[in-house]
């Protein structure tokens, strides 16, 4: 018998095509490098669209940004944003340069991209990513681009210490109090009497804080419109700019990968050009006031007269991380005045020592070891050289004949805070706000019994009823339900209602042997006798019931069989 099979013309396979992309930088913002990046562009969508198997993905471009870093280029995060979300499958660029001239960066992304199974295709050095040699050409050549960078980077120092042999600044910089003419810094008027003034405050032993708060009530603003501070109104202080000279290679860059800025601390020669603009602080004032600051540094916040000092200020050290103990008024809460670790103070700071030191304990300490009935504070000066701090609860004092005495103490801190008045305060505050603590409600320590003189306490009855009791046992328990519908009949209402009984009941007392009296705010009392209600179950469920049957049966059964 014949056999007749049919065969079925196959549906022809269509090939995805890859959607790529092209990634496109220049690092100098110039004309040129623009034409040039615009040709990149026009360079890569075209041969994109035209590839017969590939879908164009875009093209990134970053203008004017190193390659030794990925944080700042804008465009070449977006493109791995892209890679992430899956819309991208092969990035093309034209070399390792113009992708990253850091080699951590570049394998990292590349590994990156690679684990998400897309490939970068590199045309100059015409090396794909996901081929097997791929990774070791591009760790040697990104080493060469690497190091191409760092010696760009040395012959661009190179240049700019020959300018700064010959007098010549580096750019253009700002400064408060000169703008630039052409190549020639020119006095601004009305900034260089700002400038003044701040030197002048300084000489009047004005301290930059209060310079600082002085300009802020006059309104007197930064060029940026910013409020002056004490860290702007330093700089102003210490830049010989002012005097008509200029210091070059004040500062310098650590590293031509990172590009961190550090300062120079004698690590590079620095210039000082002498004469080139005019003055606005003569010289020898500006070198009176270098020796003002260094004197007042020496001396620390005792130099400061905007600050509150008193004979312990600089004098208390810690022994673990040397900073000095600062003065805490703790004005704005209930709590004595004492002494801080000033690591304490800063953000995420702590040195190990926990705790502070109370001022009374201090003035108490310090006069025991001084052998006085009560601190003096001459005395102190006289004879202590400073407090050293190891750890909680103990002080090393050094005196200035060279003894050292070793104190330790017990803090009354907590006792000594509850004052009558503030323990008034704390109770009238958890009177108001009681009803906002977990597991608490409207009649929490609203319910007095007069025989023990304690409040009621919530409590449930194996969850079938809430009941309020006595903590001193000295009053019948009082059902919940069965008290909210004695309050909203004595309150006059339909039902209970928490808000009105918050705005207008006081509290309610509970009078021996059965007697609650019902207290309002305006100064009204009720009276009404207690009832003890009838014990009720609610009724079995059917759950309940079949348990019930199934344990019943259980027993006759078992008797049955004993029998």
């Amino acid at each position: 018998m014949k056999m007749i099979q049919r065969i079925e013309r196959a549906a022809p396979a269509i090939k995805k095509r890859l959607r790529v992309a092209a990634y496109a930088r220049v690092s100098v913002a110039s004309e040129r490098m623009q034409h040039s990046l615009s040709a990149q562009v026009s360079y890569y969508s075209a041969r994109i669209q035209k590839h017969p198997e590939w879908e164009y993905a875009g093209v990134y471009a970053d203008y004017g940004i190193s390659g030794t870093g990925t944080a700042k280029r804008e465009a070449f995060q977006e493109m791995l944003a892209a890679c992430e979300a899956g819309r991208i499958d092969l990035v093309l660029t034209k070399s390792i340069q113009r992708f990253a001239r850091n080699t951590v960066d570049l394998l990292q992304t590349v590994r990156r991209l690679k684990a998400l199974g897309i490939e970068v295709y590199f045309e100059k050095e015409n090396i794909r990513t996901l081929s097997g040699e791929g990774e070791l050409m591009l760790t040697i050549l990104a080493s060469f681009a690497q190091e191409e960078s760092r010696s760009i980077s040395e012959n661009i120092k190179w240049r700019v210490k020959k300018r700064f042999e010959q007098g010549i600044p580096n750019g253009r910089f700002r400064i408060y109090g000169y703008r630039w003419e052409g190549d020639a810094l020119v006095i601004v008027p009305e900034e260089a009497a700002i400038v003044r003034r701040i030197f002048q405050n300084f000489l009047d032993g004005k301290s930059r804080l209060e310079t600082e708060r002085e300009f802020a009530a006059e309104g007197i603003t930064t060029r940026s419109g910013c409020r002056w501070v004490d860290s702007n109104l330093a700089c102003v202080l210490r830049n010989i700019t002012y005097t008509g000279n200029l210091l070059l290679q004040k500062e310098y860059i650590e590293d031509p990968i990172t590009k961190k800025r550090r300062k120079n601390r004698g690590e590079l020669p620095k210039y000082l050009v002498e004469h080139t603009h005019e003055a606005i602080i003569d010289k020898e004032t500006f070198d009176y006031v270098q020796k003002e600051m260094a004197r007042r540094k020496e001396l620390g916040p005792l130099a400061n007269k905007a600050l509150r000092t008193t004979c312990f200020t600089g004098k208390i050290k810690c022994g673990i991380c040397g900073k000095s103990y600062v003065h805490d008024a703790r004005q704005d809460r209930n709590a004595p005045e004492g002494w801080t670790c000033d690591s304490k103070k800063r953000k995420n700071g702590s040195c190990g020592v926990k705790g502070s030191i109370p001022q009374k304990i201090l003035l108490k300490e310090c006069a025991a070891v001084l052998g006085l009935e009560d601190f003096d504070e001459a005395t102190f000066l006289a004879q202590v050289e400073k407090i050293v701090v190891p750890e909680h609860h103990m002080m090393v004092f050094h005196m200035k004949d060279g003894r050292q005495i070793e104190r330790h103490w017990v803090s009354t801190a907590k006792k000594d805070c509850w004052t009558p008045a503030y323990r008034a305060q704390v109770s009238a505050y958890r009177r108001s706000h009681v009803y906002r603590r977990a597991g608490a409600s409207c009649l929490t320590t609203r319910i007095k019994c007069t025989v023990c003189g304690r409040n009621f306490q919530r409590k449930t009855n194996h969850g079938i009823h809430v009941s309020w009791r006595c903590m001193g046992k000295d009053a019948p328990p009082l059902r919940e339900d069965v008290l909210k519908a004695m309050i909203a009949d004595v309150m006059g209402l339909p039902a209970f209602d928490e808000t009105a009984f918050s705005e207008r009941m006081e509290r309610i007392e509970f009078h021996a042997p059965s007697e609650l009296v019902f207290v309002f705010k305006d100064g009204r009392q009720v009276s009404r006798t207690w009832v003890k209600p009838k014990k009720t179950m609610p009724p079995h469920t059917a759950e309940q019931k079949r348990k019930m049957s199934e344990a019943a049966k259980a027993r006759w059964a078992k008797r049955r069989e004993q029998s």
